[in-house]
């Protein structure tokens, strides 16, 4: 009787190439390490209480525990590394745990999470400077409104997979970085034009991720790819902000289109590993520019006074 291509019942099964033990070429086996998965002979079986293992295997699982701790973490980190965008990976994962416990603060403990990170322009004001808002706000999300943290997930997974790959995890890291600050930033500018915004926070997740469309927008350009596609999608999305009563920060948007986009100019304009240090250079004085800029308010304060 016969399945297929299967042996016939009975019949005798001869051994494969890899039926040979790890540490002994020409000894013949079907017994594999239970934690590792290679073949061994019987010289070189070890009885556990899981089942047989290999002599690696057993010196692993009787070596004291810091030991064990650093192979883990080696192991993993090695596994990280073999991600095809781990920094776009990374981002999103901190995206989701910062939104779950905004989520949870939000409805069980007064919103304080989000609150502790949003941006407001205030921020940026002497005598009330949280300079790290910058940051933080790049993070946030709305915790009543889900499809704002979906939409941004599927960029980054859509968009942000391809930018890091095409530039480079460090590249990557820079720009959404500097376009999240370049979001926030945006907020804090507006400020100059209404006084009444230095009071308004932010959750300023989105203006990353309009800078790195922004910077696909730019790559694809500088390949000469087709980009009707990706503007109609930039130029949609960024108008829904100018709806009166959206309650979404466009100021943050522009910012985060205009920083992304800078960002990802100089990038390709330093390409190559003779202008290195051009792009390390460039990228430095970049991000000294945010900086200054996230310290106007100390030489030109808005205009109205700050009424609570």
């Amino acid at each position: 009787m016969t399945n297929g291509s299967g042996p016939v019942y009975g019949e005798r099964v001869e051994p494969g190439p890899d039926d040979v033990c790890y540490r002994h070429p020409d000894v013949r086996s079907f017994a594999l390490c239970q934690r590792c998965g290679r073949t061994i002979c019987g010289d070189c079986q070890v009885v556990s209480a899981v089942g047989v293992l290999c002599p690696e295997c057993t010196k692993e699982m009787r070596a004291p525990a810091g030991q064990r701790a650093a192979r883990s973490t080696r192991v993993a980190g090695r596994r990280i590394a073999a991600l095809d965008a781990p920094v776009t990976y990374g981002i999103m994962l901190l995206c989701a745990v910062v939104f779950v416990a905004q989520w949870l603060s939000a409805t069980f403990g007064g919103n304080g999470v989000t609150a502790a990170l949003w941006y407001a322009p205030l921020y940026s004001m002497p005598g009330a400077f949280e300079p790290w808002r910058l940051l933080t706000a790049m993070f946030t999300h709305s915790p009543t409104f889900f499809l704002h943290i979906l939409f941004n997930l599927y960029a980054l997974w859509l968009f942000g997979r391809n930018l890091e790959q095409a530039i480079g995890r460090a590249a990557f890291a820079v720009l959404f970085l500097f376009a999240g600050v370049g979001g926030s930033l945006g907020v804090m500018m507006w400020a100059y034009v209404d006084p009444q915004a230095l009071v308004v926070p932010t959750v300023g997740a989105s203006g990353a991720i309009f800078g790195v469309l922004a910077a696909t927008l730019v790559a694809m350009r500088a390949a000469r790819a087709n980009i009707t596609s990706l503007a109609v999608l930039i130029a949609i999305n960024f108008a829904i902000g100018l709806i009166p009563g959206a309650a979404i920060s466009w100021q943050a948007h522009l910012g985060g289109l205009i920083v992304g986009a800078a960002t990802m100019w100089l990038l390709l304009a330093t390409r190559g590993p003779r202008l290195r240090r051009r792009r390390v250079a460039g990228l430095v004085g970049l991000g000294a520019l945010l900086v200054l800029l996230s310290g106007a308010y100390f030489v030109v304060a808005p205009a109205a006074q700050f009424v609570g």
